[in-house]
């Protein structure tokens, strides 16, 4: 299905109740999509009739999960692409733009894409604070991927494959007063200590109550550089560490389940092509990189570099530009590139870049690795495959 302007086609999917007031800059923020599908799951306000006034296909779905209700929009939507949106978001001109580009031209392998979230908080916008660019995987191919519908919160998708990176925002409108704030924190509490559905330990509770919040609150502040959004930056990480916090006070726990897991999120799965993520310093013989990176690609990897040189993308490689190669410009490089897609193995590629993954936090340093770049990239592609499928 292509359009007359003969790119593929987009449809937004947006699930909502009870966001008359948030709804209309939405669907403005879509409107160069090619189909509307909005998922109402019972609405007492004007929802609805916003919906059918701005020309899209309106559904009523009693609400279940967060999963279940963008399921259902996908179920209705027909174009070649599905772009997922929230009441609450908008699409930037930037990212409208290079949406446009991109279905007119739309990279060989690549069937999801990832979008940098720009929150808004208390009137303003949040960079490291809120883990930007925090990638959300909201471009997909239509019938290549579904949600979850057994979780609360953390609907999200996980790609299985090469995934593109946008650089044009999506702006996410946080609370706009503290009191909002505060509520949405109680409401998202309440939501993950719904999910954690075995015994809750006094133990586990004591760690998620009181050593968990500080640890996160130090690490967003200093490791992510959170102190550079002032004191917005400071109010959205106090409020996500409070909300860590009314979890573990909030869980009811079940003795006859499971053993809960030491976090709720659900652990990412692997599957697909494997990931392969090169750091490399300017230092470093460019061309030899490339090389290495082309080649794993060739059998069948999905790779990407991570160096504080210039670099292109030649051959369609994923490239991560850094100002400098320093142990915290790294842990934020990687982080963007996890959220994007989860990485199996590292190749680090001199002796200071072996060092530096050295003093990786053990989530980024990838399940299998360091990779040693004078392996052969395609005998590197088996061992990680073989290790981590």
């Amino acid at each position: 299905m292509t359009t007359t302007e003969g790119r593929q086609t987009v449809c937004a999917c947006i699930i909502a109740r009870d966001e008359e007031e948030r709804l209309p800059g939405a669907l403005e923020s879509v409107a160069f999509c090619d189909e509307l599908v909005v998922v109402d799951s019972g609405s007492r306000d004007r929802t609805a009739e916003i919906a059918r006034a701005a020309g899209a296909k309106l559904v009523v779905y009693p609400f279940t999960t967060f999963g279940k209700q963008r399921n259902v929009a996908l179920d209705h939507a027909t174009s070649d692409w599905i772009l997922e949106v929230d009441a609450d978001e908008r699409v930037t001109p930037k990212l409208r733009a290079e949406i446009e580009a991109f279905l007119a031209a739309v990279p060989p392998g690549v069937d999801i894409c990832g979008v940098p979230c720009r929150d808004l908080l208390l009137g303003g916008p949040l960079g490291p604070s809120a883990k930007y660019p925090k990638y959300r995987l909201r471009l997909f191919r239509r019938g290549r991927y579904v949600h979850d519908e057994t979780v609360k919160v953390h609907e999200g998708l996980w790609a299985f494959g090469r995934t593109w990176a946008f650089e044009g925002d999506l702006e996410h409108l946080l609370a706009a007063t503290p009191a909002e704030a505060i509520r949405d924190v109680w409401r998202y509490a309440g939501l993950e200590a719904e999910q954690l559905h075995g015994p809750v330990t006094a133990a586990a509770r004591a760690r998620g109550i009181l050593l968990r919040p500080p640890l996160k609150f130090a690490y967003r502040l200093i490791v992510d550089g959170g102190w550079r959004d002032g004191w917005r930056g400071l109010a959205k990480i106090s409020l996500d560490c409070a909300a860590d916090a009314l979890v573990w006070v909030r869980a009811r726990g079940d003795d006859s389940a499971p053993a809960a897991p030491a976090h709720y999120a659900k652990p990412r799965e692997r599957r697909g092509s494997v990931r392969l993520l090169v750091i490399a310093g300017g230092d470093h013989d460019r061309l030899a990189v490339a090389r290495w990176l082309m080649d794993a690609q060739a059998a069948g990897a999905d790779v990407g570099l991570v160096t504080d040189s210039p670099a292109d993308a030649a051959g369609g490689l994923h490239v991560r530009e850094l100002e400098r190669l320093t142990p915290l410009r790294l842990i934020r490089a990687l982080d963007a590139e996890v959220q994007l897609r989860g990485v199996d193995a590292l190749v680090p590629w001199g002796r200071r870049e072996r060092r530096l993954a050295q003093l990786l936090p053990p989530e980024l340093r990838a399940p299998y690795g360091p990779l040693d770049p004078k392996t052969d990239p395609a005998q590197a592609e088996r061992l990680v495959r073989a290790a981590t499928r």
